[in-house]
């Protein structure tokens, strides 16, 4: 029988430039810091959270670890936006390439962007009901 666990709490992204991903993230996701520490092996870990949202990406930069190779079509975050059209129009005005759509689905519309360290986002406007 499977343990039950009660709640996602955060991802872990690794990052080589953490100013970089942290502006991203926050410039151009909206996203806000929650907290910044090191933690006991000597990674810089940020947190960062989606308003109105108790889930948390955890970035981290550890460079002993050696380079950050995200796999191609691997990894992806999904985050909601309210109007599609709108969201693309901003990603344009920031200088902010869409690698792939917008596309249409059963459940609403989509579209991907490029995060730093080739971090694929995806950015979905569900269909209303």
């Amino acid at each position: 029988m499977a343990i039950q666990v009660t709640r996602l709490l955060h991802t872990r992204m690794r990052v080589a430039d953490m100013q970089a991903s942290v502006d991203f993230y926050t410039r151009v996701l909206g996203l806000s810091v929650l907290s910044r520490h090191s933690s006991p092996r000597g990674s810089e870990l940020v947190f960062l959270g989606v308003p109105g949202s108790p889930e948390e990406i955890e970035l981290c930069a550890f460079p002993a670890s050696g380079p950050v190779r995200v796999p191609e079509d691997l990894v992806h975050l999904a985050f909601q936006v309210d109007d599609l059209g709108a969201t693309i129009q901003r990603l344009e005005q920031m200088g902010v390439a869409v690698t792939d759509g917008p596309h249409d689905s059963r459940s609403g519309r989509f579209c991907f962007i490029d995060a730093p360290e080739g971090y694929e986002i995806e950015l979905i406007e569900q269909r209303q009901e």
